[in-house]
């Protein structure tokens, strides 16, 4: 190892304390002022693999990471830098959906740790600096209903809460919730609320009116 790194590895607390000010220096400039669109792709990432879940099960899931992952009964394969076997012994599979790898997945050296495959979200054309998570989809609904609230309409499709939706369409949590409110009224989706959480979905009329407006 470099000489320089002899106080970090001897845990000195002075450099200990320089290492943490340059992370957070870092994490402030490079990835602080682009969370908002993070949390947005992880959230519709997620919403993704529980509709998934819902519709068929496990197996269904696992059939929707194609084609960064193949699900070939009973091995989930991936392309990886190296060949590799992890192999599961019980202990299940935290999958965790991340915009900080790319094409492959990344885990853990260690097989001794608990079994974690940390996945590419997918990335559309100007996923990081385009100005919406949702694709602006439909003409006439977006004039039927106004710009943020087809908008909105389309954020529900997976499902989500009322923080995910503000993130996924960039609005106020105020007034993301406010369009939930008016789109439930209209019978287009229904809102259940889980504990201190509201989690909105279609309805059937709410999804019929968008596969009547594709993109």
């Amino acid at each position: 190892m470099p000489k320089w790194t002899r106080p970090l590895l001897d845990g000195e607390p002075a450099a200990l304390r320089t290492l943490g000010q340059s992370l957070r220096a870092y994490y402030t400039c490079a990835v602080e002022t682009h969370w908002q669109r993070i949390q947005a792709l992880t959230d519709a990432d997620r919403g993704v693999r529980a509709r998934a879940v819902l519709h068929g099960g496990v197996e269904a899931m696992l059939e929707s990471f194609r084609p960064t992952l193949r699900w070939s009964r009973p091995v989930l394969e991936a392309d990886y830098p190296i060949d590799r076997d992890l192999y599961l012994a019980g202990r299940g599979l935290l999958l965790i959906p991340s915009v900080f790898c790319w094409r492959t997945p990344v885990t853990f050296i260690d097989p001794g740790l608990p079994p974690t495959l940390v996945y590419p979200v997918t990335r559309g054309p100007r996923w990081w600096t385009g100005h919406q998570t949702i694709p602006r989809k439909g003409q006439a609904l977006r004039r039927l209903l106004g710009e943020s609230r087809a908008m909105a309409l389309r954020a529900v499709e997976d499902g989500c809460t009322t923080g995910e939706l503000a993130r996924r369409t960039g609005l106020a949590s105020p007034t993301a919730s406010q369009h939930a409110t008016t789109l439930r009224e209209a019978g287009l989706i229904a809102s259940t609320r889980r504990g201190n959480t509201v989690i909105h979905t279609l309805t059937p009329l709410g999804a019929d009116v968008l596969t009547a407006n594709p993109e």
